[in-house]
């Protein structure tokens, strides 16, 4: 039984969930997992106190071995939690319970369990636990992804293409080149990630009020400990009134869907019919219409925009969440309860279906050709500019290419053949016969996209 509805889709329908969810990310995020990380950590904090002398060595052993053997009562849990709003206390009452039925006569073990704690300090502390395994399986992802798109960019750097800018033809880049352009930031979340485990992956132990006052002089002590446990680092205070590092995950996941989504984007626009130069795959089964056969809708790429914007609807949820009143906040944690795990499986779903794209996705660069091909050579009119500029004043030489740019539009003429004719070649001696290959004006693509694939190859190392 579960304690809330599956926290890493945004419904329990069976047949959207599948859309936005990835197995392995809901496990992590399960009240199963949750529990067993909230037991974890009272068993790790009773180790610690053990150790340290806090408590009673016979009694640490004992709460480990309850935590060991205890099936929690999701039942009772679930009404718990519905009566005090959380679970550890229903949890804390199972585990007591469970020691004075291992052994009777150590009934007294059950008074140290949970001993200095305080609620948030074992959820927010299992939540920790639960985000470190939620970023290993984001990191693994993302550098699969990173490798697949690196190699679609180095297969595709000869690859002619439009360039668009507000969606018109611009300039001529390859296809190598926009590869490189999604691989980029993910490169720098890849970086951002590292950076970030350093603030977030700490204990949270500060009792009551964050003063560790229930411990006495062993307060700092049994932190460390505890830290030490569960291998997390110490934070310079208690945290739990302090939610800036949840804010700033939050915001790298936004930042990685975001990201996703600008690919996603790029092929949408790619595949449509009048352009028609990528499908998300080979598989003519995929995206089909109920009453149109003809059509192959983009819908891997619909579904990564539609995470993104619902992650950055999220993101604003974990923004207001970083306002807690005083010591300890009267609604704000419940707000990350029901944001930050779906932002989570959102995220990985993104990056489940951006490595398909990655993976399959059919590039028609004869499309590609076809399409440079029809714009008769005006996405070369700047660069006709520039070579104009050297010969004549540069305002002369912009007027001039585009006034040719006008005939050409009227005429269905190709630019080069309208520039011979109407640029005196005495006046500027411009060799415009290579104005017929845009290939020939690529300017820095090359370097470029090995720039990005070295820097994915440092990232490896």
């Amino acid at each position: 039984m579960s304690l809330f509805p599956d926290p890493t889709t945004l419904s329990g329908s069976a047949l959207y969930a599948p859309l936005f969810r990835v197995p392995a990310m809901a496990e992590i995020f399960s009240d199963e997992c949750f529990v067993a990380n909230m037991l974890h950590v009272e068993a790790a904090l009773a180790r610690a106190q053990g150790k340290l002398g806090v408590i009673p060595t016979a009694a640490a052993d004992a709460i480990s071995e309850a935590v060991r053997t205890l099936t929690p009562d999701f039942a009772a849990l679930q009404a718990g939690t519905e009566r005090a709003g959380l679970p550890v206390i229903d949890l804390v009452r199972q585990l007591r319970q469970q020691l004075r039925l291992l052994d009777p006569s150590r009934a007294s073990s059950a008074s140290y369990v949970h001993w200095g704690a305080t609620t948030q300090d074992i959820m927010d502390t299992a939540l920790v636990l639960q985000i470190r395994a939620g970023l290993r399986y984001i990191e693994r992802e993302l550098l699969q992804l990173i490798e697949k798109l690196a190699a679609l960019a180095d297969r595709h750097r000869n690859t002619l293409m439009a360039g668009r800018t507000h969606s018109q033809q611009a300039l001529p880049i390859t296809f190598g080149l926009k590869a490189a352009n999604w691989l980029a930031p993910l490169l720098r979340h890849r970086t951002r990630l590292d950076e970030l485990k350093e603030r977030l992956l700490v204990v949270q132990f500060g009792g009551a009020a964050g003063t560790l006052a229930a411990l006495g002089d062993a307060g700092l002590a049994v932190q460390e400990a505890l830290a030490a446990e569960l291998d997390l680092a110490v934070p310079l205070l208690p945290w739990h009134n302090q939610r800036d590092n949840l804010a700033e995950l939050a915001g790298l996941l936004s930042l990685i869907s975001g990201s996703l989504a600008k690919m996603a984007q790029d092929i949408i626009l790619l595949a449509q019919s009048e352009v028609g130069e990528v499908h998300e795959s080979a598989d003519v089964s995929r995206g089909g219409s109920s009453t149109m056969p003809q059509k192959r809708n983009p819908v891997i790429s619909e579904l990564i925009i539609a995470i993104a914007r619902t992650n950055a609807s999220h993101l604003a949820s974990m923004h207001h969440a970083l306002i807690h009143e005083q010591e300890r906040a009267t609604h704000a944690w419940q707000m990350e309860w029901l944001a930050l795990p779906q932002m989570f499986g959102l995220t990985a779903a993104a990056l489940d279906k951006a490595r398909f794209l990655s993976e399959n996705l059919v590039v028609n660069q004869e499309r590609m050709q076809q399409n440079v091909a029809a714009s008769n050579g005006l996405m070369l009119a700047e660069a006709a500019s520039f070579a104009l500029a050297e010969h004549l004043p540069r305002v002369e030489a912009k007027k001039r290419v585009g006034d040719a740019v006008q005939v050409v539009l009227a005429e269905k003429r190709h630019l080069a053949d309208v520039l011979q004719e109407r640029i005196d070649a005495s006046d500027a001696p411009v060799d415009w016969e290579k104005f017929y290959d845009e290939a020939a004006f690529l300017g820095a693509t090359e370097a470029l996209i090995d720039r990005v694939l070295q820097a994915g190859r440092e990232l490896e190392e």
